[in-house]
């Protein structure tokens, strides 16, 4: 879930949608929250939330064209992928990065040894 301040941006299904998205994003900090959930074998679940803080640099509405003609933000929660080109665009990032792509590695790992699987 992308998130500024109080409100929850949307997987961009359309180009107006992903491109408001981005303009809402431009030059802003916005958060990054990701849930990860494991349930053992003897049903023994544990969860965590990921949350992450990312800063976007002022966009140009050239720069908003150009990522936008590159089809990476179909699907994509608050219009951008931040493993993709739109990684140009984050001037701080806070938090965990796997989180922002949509596993938070750390987390799901402590939630696994927790639950008695040992680390690869």
């Amino acid at each position: 879930m992308v998130a500024v301040g109080r409100r929850v941006l949307p997987k961009a299904e359309t180009v107006d949608e992903a491109r408001r998205c981005l303009e809402l994003l431009s030059g802003r900090a916005h958060r990054v929250l990701t849930g990860v959930a494991v349930i053992a074998p003897d049903g023994r679940m544990a969860a965590r939330l990921s949350e992450s803080r990312l800063h976007f640099k002022r966009l140009t509405r050239a720069e908003v064209d150009h990522y936008l003609a590159g089809g990476e933000w179909r699907g994509k929660a608050g219009g951008y992928a931040i493993q993709g080109a739109a990684a140009a665009f984050v001037t701080a990032l806070r938090g965990s990065y796997t989180g922002v792509v949509g596993l938070p590695l750390y987390e799901a790992l402590n939630l696994l040894e927790g639950l008695g699987y040992r680390r690869p």
